[in-house]
């Protein structure tokens, strides 16, 4: 029997297309693209990731968000407890409104005492002008998207020992809390790539250097070593001056994990194939560690460099609440914790302690996004 030869052209596809294609999207999908289905079927790190990004596109508009002026005082209502808004009162639905309050001085303790006067109802207002301030820095404004009455006052979370809202300089505060955790993770960051990335590349004189180095960083208690360096920046410097210092030293500290992380990954890739290929052709050092190894576990330096980034806020808390970190005028989390020193004042006051609410949900956050990060970047899950 002859052997039949077809004359149609040859299609490279056409076993593939009778199996069913070229296989399923999840065989054709990128390591990122892998990476991202897996981390939102973790649920608590989604919401935590949606979380922190509305957190940080929040601190864009600090200036129309909060109700007063970081620096406003209302010196008729110092220490003034936090007000409740309501919706309804004895005429039924009347909108947001709080109640007028008065002030007594109780003699025995000497503590200012705020009545809720029901028969003032003061309503809010929404999209209305209120203190002034410049945005960013830059153009002179007073557009608010909450404000108190005309006369009236609006203090949700209260007033502090200056007769501050303790709601704006929270807000206010976020602004510098959360962004040196970023300006501090990228210093660290570059600086772990850098030398981590060297160290496992290389081996040999400089990896030695490098692993004495980091064990002696490591041995050093973190505290003192930050009170020691924080205390050495003269008191006379600026506020910003202070705040790209502070972020400076926390990033100088933090490297020395990343870069073992990175050190331990290359000198398992230097010797794989395409290495050595990538040598035989002329590329250097340089590019071969920025072009062929670092792509290969970004997603894991991602999810350690968010795990880092808590650290970062707890350690500028830290500093500020001891004195040694910012300083006013300059507002942060730290820095409005250090109202809240006294045993006396807590007691008193407690709503001074507000504060360490957004530290604490800022870094549960973090730590639940790079928990699901990395796991979601391991390709073994």
């Amino acid at each position: 029997m002859p052997h039949y030869v077809s004359p149609d052209p040859f299609d490279p596809y056409a076993i593939e297309d009778e199996t069913g294609g070229r296989g399923s999207a999840k065989d054709q999908a990128s390591q990122w693209r892998l990476t991202w289905w897996r981390f939102k079927r973790h649920k608590l790190a989604f919401y935590s990731g949606v979380l922190l990004l509305a957190a940080y596109v929040t601190i864009a508009f600090i200036e129309f968000l909060a109700p007063y002026n970081v620096h406003t005082r209302n010196v008729d209502w110092i220490y003034a407890p936090p007000q409740a808004v309501h919706l309804f009162d004895d005429k039924g639905f009347v909108g947001p409104f709080v109640y007028g309050r008065t002030m007594s001085l109780d003699m025995d303790t000497l503590k200012r005492v705020y009545t809720e006067e029901p028969t003032q109802v003061q309503k809010l207002r929404f999209f209305c002008g209120g203190d002034g301030y410049r945005f960013w820095g830059l153009l002179e404004s007073n557009f608010h998207l909450v404000c108190p009455a005309d006369g009236g006052q609006f203090f949700l979370l209260g007033t502090d020992r200056l007769g501050r809202d303790v709601l704006s300089r929270i807000l206010y505060g976020a602004r510098i809390s959360l962004t040196i955790g970023l300006l501090g993770v990228m210093t660290s960051f570059v600086l772990g790539i850098v030398i981590g990335g060297l160290a496992g590349y290389w081996g040999g004189w400089f990896d030695l250097i490098v692993q004495r180095i980091t064990e002696v960083l490591h041995s050093i208690p973190s505290i003192p070593l930050w009170l020691a360096l924080a205390a050495i920046m003269p008191p006379d410097w600026s506020p910003l001056v202070v705040y790209l210092g502070i972020t400076f030293i926390l990033g100088l500290l933090d490297w020395t994990g990343l870069a073992r992380a990175v050190r331990s990954k290359l000198l398992a890739l230097r010797e794989e194939d395409y290495v050595l290929a990538a040598q035989m052709m002329g590329s250097g050092s340089a590019r071969i560690i920025g072009r062929h190894l670092i792509p290969g576990f970004m997603s894991h330096l991602i999810a350690s460099a968010t795990l880092t980034i808590p650290g970062m806020i707890l350690g500028e808390t830290t500093l500020s609440f001891l004195g040694l970190g910012l300083r006013p005028p300059i507002t942060s989390w730290g820095v409005l914790l250090t109202e809240a020193r006294s045993v006396n004042v807590i007691a008193l006051y407690p709503w001074l302690l507000f504060p360490v609410i957004p530290v604490i949900v800022i870094i549960l956050a973090f730590n639940f996004l790079g928990d699901g990060l990395r796991d979601a970047a391991d390709p073994y899950k």
